[in-house]
């Protein structure tokens, strides 16, 4: 068996999810342009598409088409650009910088940076609805996609998690309250993405849960790790300043537990992300390496 090719996998995947942001996302014309703009500044800045291409390698590791998902797919990623855009905001993390370029507030201001990310939360739920989608996924199915998007994206999820990160900054958090903040601000959306895939790819029951399982331990160590690149990291590689953690004293994990106490439970993460799909075949396998990559990442 060939090993299997993560470099390429992720540039294919990337490659069609931006060609379908391209065709979905609404086009910059009249009274609304400028907040069009913005969107398409933020959208088009240079991401992974990690919650994206999780979508299409879950749906593809049931059985399903990923083709038939990219609908669904774009979504995440509006979301996960939302959520960057208002975390940057001077109320939030105050960051000037964003995968090496200057955040949205700080080219369009901070009202448009404000509308263009309540735009893009609103237009993944205009795309969960979209005709593409429901041609290929029953209506039934779709609802339940959206439910745990909805989860994931609010209070029980990212919103949840952003306002713990908020509240604790500069207080002392133990083991449990810091879990918390990192599996719903980043870890939420990570797990829906696996699971939305694994919906609308018309897996089992246990494959389903097997892939929730999975999508926990994932974005948690996604999370981990980020934590650990903004002590160890370069800034020419993740695209802002280190240290940015230290100096608003959030609570992170090499700040409770140190460094390789931190790079442990990335890896104790990861065997368990491994360990939730071992019954799986090499249509699994794109999952197996993005866990790995995941963990090994230096950016």
């Amino acid at each position: 068996m060939n090993k299997f090719n993560l470099k390429k996998y992720i540039k294919d995947r990337k490659e069609k999810v931006d060609s379908a942001l391209e065709t979905y996302l609404p086009k910059t014309q009249g009274p609304a342009g400028k907040v069009v703009e913005a969107i398409y500044y933020s959208i088009c800045a240079g991401g992974k598409r990690v919650r994206p291409i999780l979508l299409m390698a879950a749906c593809d590791a049931v059985g399903g088409d990923h083709n038939k998902v990219l609908p669904a797919a774009c979504a995440l990623e509006c979301v996960h650009t939302y959520s960057l855009i208002h975390d940057d905001l001077p109320a939030m993390d105050d960051d000037d910088l964003r995968r090496g370029k200057p955040t949205c507030h700080k080219v369009y201001g901070e009202a448009i940076a404000i509308l263009a990310g309540d735009g893009l939360l609103t237009y993944a739920f205009e795309l969960m609805t979209h005709p593409d989608l429901l041609e290929n996924c029953a209506p039934s199915t779709v609802i339940k996609a959206i439910n745990v998007f909805s989860k994931a994206a609010g209070v029980d999820g990212m919103v949840g998690g952003q306002t713990a990160d908020i509240l604790f900054e500069g207080k002392d958090v133990d083991p449990d309250t810091l879990a918390y903040i990192h599996s719903h601000k980043t870890g939420a959306l990570i797990r829906a993405s696996v699971e939305m895939g694994a919906l609308l790819g018309g897996g089992s029951q246990e494959q389903i849960e097997r892939l929730i399982e999975y999508g926990m331990a994932l974005g948690l160590a996604f999370q981990v790790i980020d934590d650990l690149l903004d002590v160890v990291g370069d800034q020419d590689k993740i695209g802002k300043p280190v240290g940015s953690d230290i100096k608003k004293q959030k609570a992170t994990y090499p700040a409770l537990f140190g460094i390789e106490e931190t790079r442990k439970r990335a890896n104790e993460l990861k065997d368990m992300a491994l360990n939730a799909i071992s019954a799986f075949g090499f249509e699994a396998e794109p999952l197996r390496a993005i866990a790995c990559y995941v963990v090994e990442r230096d950016r």
